[in-house]
């Protein structure tokens, strides 16, 4: 309950803060263009705050959290005073109205800037792409892919860690193949050609380069106990901190992996657990306890293994200076924009599958862990988001500023703009189209919870 809590605080948080800049950005440029703006608002529903200014502008918080709105004086809605005809969006220009409709999703797009300008001054910490094992019959095994071995380019892109991996090979999806850069233990660099005719991405949100068949080095892990949850079924069998797993009724423990999937496999069964304790061989009897995941009832023990410690010399800390910050952040922000413009339209031509679209609650799981995990982490979260709100908005689909555009776009080469049954008609059209994929990505979400 708690974690859904946090999910849900988290997303709230993140949504907010999209909203306000995004809604901020309209506000900015409508004002500087000379538009009397009515209403400034952040979430919908009935007002929890407000506050009216002195030159009439009222500012509120709606009780719901899922969006926001800027309110214009129009003369196709409103009765305008003819003192105030001036003063309306639609006695604006072609050009001033496109630059205040343009501004929300730019807005979007500055704030990507400067929260991972503020993450690479705090510093990122990050470790270096070593890929620990290949699995086997995958597109990288398939390909002579060796480890370990240092990833250092993606079709000749750097790759300082993980995370630019997976974007690189998130940029190649759709391609024939992709030039794989690798660095031995030797220091000797290696070239791979990957067949990715037939890659499609995991249905589960998992890395691209776990699809590709590419794990990443993880530290041993062994079989001496490091924690027991009380009131486990292994604390209720006396299992201790610095016992040692030997095997599970008679099975060898060989590796961690193995012996927690045996014992997920063995929910309510009582086992022996042969274990090591101050160099004596003990045999414990232990009832597995159960949980459901999903619809799965699922065996527990209760105990955490020991992991060494990762390598300091596969750790590093991405940071920067003031400047440097800001090059390296409008950098990040200029390489996620054109990710999210090419995986916007796999997803059209199918390359990408609708399947993985994912919705407000994968957005939420998203927001909770990364908040979770600290705030340079919840920051690129953050940028990331933002940028895709940015450029799903500039979509030329009607309701959204995309939409806007487009119809000012026409009536900048018209001449005049496009009736009011027209553009009733497209708004009906992408209100469907937008419902149906706010549908398709809930269910998506659903799906995945459910698994």
């Amino acid at each position: 309950m708690m974690i859904v809590l946090w999910s849900l605080g988290a997303f709230i948080v993140t949504l907010g803060i999209l909203v306000t800049f995004h809604e901020f950005g309209h506000f900015w440029v409508a004002r500087r263009c000379g538009v009397k703006v009515l209403t400034f608002s952040v979430g919908f529903g009935r007002p929890i705050w407000q506050r009216r200014a002195a030159d009439g502008t009222l500012y509120q918080i709606g009780m719901i959290p899922l969006g926001g709105y800027v309110r214009m004086l129009d003369d196709r809605v409103d009765e305008v005073p003819a003192e105030l005809a001036s003063q309306s969006f639609n006695a604006k220009s072609v050009a001033q109205r496109a630059a205040i409709v343009a501004a929300g999703p730019i807005a979007n797009f500055i704030l990507a800037i400067i929260v991972l300008w503020l993450m690479f001054l705090i510093g990122v910490p990050s470790v270096r792409p070593i890929i620990g094992n290949v699995a086997p019959d995958s597109i990288a095994a398939k390909a002579g892919v060796q480890s370990p071995a240092e990833i250092i380019a993606v079709n000749n892109r750097p790759t300082p860690d993980w995370q630019q991996v997976n974007l690189h090979f998130a940029a190649a999806l759709g391609q024939d193949t992709i030039t794989l850069t690798t660095r031995d233990e030797q220091h000797r660099e290696q070239l791979y050609q990957l067949d990715i005719r037939r890659w499609q991405l995991d249905n589960n949100q998992q890395p691209t380069f776990i699809t590709l068949g590419l794990y990443p080095f993880q530290p041993e892990i062994s079989h001496i106990i490091s924690y027991v949850a009380e009131n486990s079924p292994a604390a209720q069998a006396g299992l201790q901190i610095n016992d040692k797993i030997l095997a599970i009724n008679g099975t060898p423990a060989t590796d961690w992996p193995q012996t927690r999937e045996l014992i997920m496999q063995s929910p309510e069964q009582e086992v022996v657990v042969t274990i090591l304790r101050d160099q004596q061989q003990l045999e414990l009897p232990v009832i597995i306890g159960s949980r459901v995941v999903g619809e799965q009832l699922i065996g527990f023990l209760g105990v955490e293994p020991t992991i060494a410690p990762y390598p300091e010399a596969y750790r590093f800390t991405q940071q920067y200076g003031i400047v440097d910050g800001l090059v390296k952040g409008a950098e990040r922000t200029w390489e996620l924009m054109v990710l999210s413009v090419k995986m916007l339209g796999k997803l059209l031509t199918g390359i990408v599958s609708i399947s993985n679209l994912s919705g407000p609650v994968a957005i939420a799981e998203g927001a909770g862990a990364t908040a979770s995990y600290g705030l340079v982490y919840f920051l690129g979260f953050l940028a990331l988001i933002s940028v895709n709100l940015g450029i799903i908005n500039l979509v030329p689909l009607p309701i959204l500023d995309g939409g806007h555009l487009a119809f000012l776009a026409v009536e900048g080469v018209r001449g005049k703009p496009v009736s009011e049954r027209v553009q009733e008609i497209c708004y009906r059209i992408g209100g469907v189209l937008i419902f149906a994929l706010m549908a398709i990505a809930i269910s998506n979400d659903v799906l995945r919870l459910s698994q």
